[in-house]
Parts: C-alpha cells; structure tokens; sequence
C-alpha cells in the first residue's frame, strides 16, 4: 500500500507517496487556495485522486496542518490560515475521500518524520523541534506520535523561558496573550528583535548568523545569547522528557555552531550528573513535514 503525507501550509500544498520501504515515488504541489475553506479542500481530494490514478494504487493517507484539532468539538484551531479554524476539516476530508484519514500538526509530522527514518531514526524517544517564524514541537516515542489528552504534547514554545535573568524579565508580549514565551525569544523574529535591541541593527536572522561567521562580535553575541537560552529551553525539557535525540528544524536549525554550543551550555541546568542526549540537525529538511505525514497515515 502507498504511503500518502499531505503537508498543508498557507502558501501550498505538497503531496507525497512513499513506497513502503520509504522510497519517494511521487511529489506534488499545488497554491493554497487563500482562505476558502472548501477550496483547500478540493485541492487536497485532487491531490489525492491525482496520485493514486497515476501511480495505480491506493493508499493510507495523513496530513500536517498548522494548528491541532480539538478533543472537545474535533474542529480545528491554532491555525494561520485562519479559514480553517473551527472547521470540521477531518470530517470533511474523510466525506470526500472515502475513507479514513490521519492528521496532526506540522511540527508533530517533522518529528515523525525524523525519529523514522531522519536523524533520530532508531532512537526510542526523539524531541523534534522548529525554530522557525514561530517555535513549535513533537514528541515520538517509540515510532509514534505522542499527542496527549488535550491534543498538545510538544507546544513548548508556548512556556515560559525557563530560569529568566532581570534583563530578560517580564518579556516580550507573545500572541498567546503572555510574556516572556520560549517562541518570542527562540524564533527568527525573536533573534532579529533582540539584536535589534541589545545592538541598535535591524538585520535578518541569516544575515546575523553569516556575519556572525566572519568575526563580527555584535552578531557573534547575539548568536551566544540565543544558544544560551536555547539551552535553558532545552534543559526544561531534558528534564521532563529526558529524550534520547533532540532534532532540530526550521531556519535557525542551520545555523552549525549551535549544534556545538548549546550541548555545552545545557548541562548545569539538566538534573543529572551528565546528559547523553544528542542535539541532531535534521536529515529530510524542508521534506519533513510531508513525509512525516507519510508516516502518520501509515500508523493508522
């Protein structure tokens, strides 16, 4: 049986079939139709229909979204494509298809994706982590997704940053309606922000990094202060979780030395007298997120 993952993101929508083994043996993409609801969902059944014609066979379908579906209603929420929120989308995707379908959020699909057959792979319990426009993550034990009782295993970018300095106190407003959010100060826009603050430069995030690389000491201690606070971050959940491989995605991820550093950096604030968790750069990439949801249909 094919193995069908549909990444559901606000400017497109990719497809891909993987053969059993994990093999690609078909990738789509199509615009995301803007905010129309039954669009999306028409373009995502012809995705469908497309592939299997094509390649002349059915398969198990799952699909990452922005944001979760809720427990209480099964609509979902937490989305930027703001039409999709309070939609029954699961519902709706399993009445135009035919039949059943598996779905979770885009950073629960990265971390599928890697603890399968990614850097993670063979690892029991594997942490997947973005650190892109936002700060989101999953959490795979042993093959599979853990979601939770409310549907939000993984959100920590939604904690506070752990064990603040004064400077860092009470921090910055988070769209969640709190302050000091892990997601405000590990995020690209968070890195920007705070060069801008502590050096009075606006720059991107990559051009921090690149310049960072070539000796410039304002960059260079911008970059140190965020691989300090990720390693408080991580630290948290090292404590809880204690995963085996921490892997991390989105556009920070490429950033090396912090693969480097943060290790350094996490262990006096780990409840242990030595941490074996490995801090990973991510295998698929960009391909993550549809592959995982690959995986997650064929976990049914």
């Amino acid at each position: 049986m094919l193995r069908i993952g549909i990444d559901l993101g606000g400017t497109k929508i990719e497809i891909i079939a993987l053969a059993p083994d994990g093999r690609e043996l078909l990738r789509r993409r199509r615009p995301t139709p803007r905010e129309d609801y039954r669009g999306i969902l028409g373009v995502v059944a012809a995705l469908v229909r497309d592939a299997e014609a094509e390649l002349g066979a059915t398969g198990s379908i799952g699909i990452g979204t922005p944001g979760s579906i809720s427990r209480a209603t099964g609509f979902l929420r937490g989305s930027n494509s703001v039409c999709l929120n309070g939609k029954p989308i699961k519902a709706d995707l399993e009445a135009l298809l035919g039949r059943a379908i598996s779905i979770t959020n885009d950073a629960n699909c990265f971390a599928l994706s890697e603890a399968t057959d990614g850097a993670g792979a063979g690892a029991e319990t594997v942490f997947g982590v973005i650190l892109g426009t936002g700060v989101g993550g999953g959490l795979v034990v042993r093959g599979h997704v853990l979601t939770g009782v409310n549907a939000i295993a993984g959100e920590w970018g939604h904690n506070p940053l752990p064990w603040p300095t004064d400077a860092e106190r009470p921090g910055y407003a988070c769209f969640a309606g709190h302050s000091g959010c892990i997601e405000t100060f590990l995020s690209g826009p968070g890195l920007e922000r705070d060069h801008l603050r502590a050096h009075g430069e606006a720059l991107t995030a990559h051009e921090i990094a690149a310049r960072a690389g070539l000796g410039d000491a304002a960059c260079a201690a911008t970059l140190a202060r965020y691989e300090e606070r990720l390693a408080r971050a991580l630290a948290h959940v090292i404590n809880i979780v204690d995963p085996d491989v921490i892997v991390l995605g989105g556009g920070m991820s490429n950033v090396e030395r912090v693969y480097v550093n943060t290790p350094r950096l996490w262990s006096p604030w780990v409840f242990s007298d030595r941490v074996d968790t490995r801090l990973l750069r991510h295998r698929h990439g960009d391909s993550s997120g549809v592959r995982g949801a690959a995986w997650l249909g064929a976990a049914r």
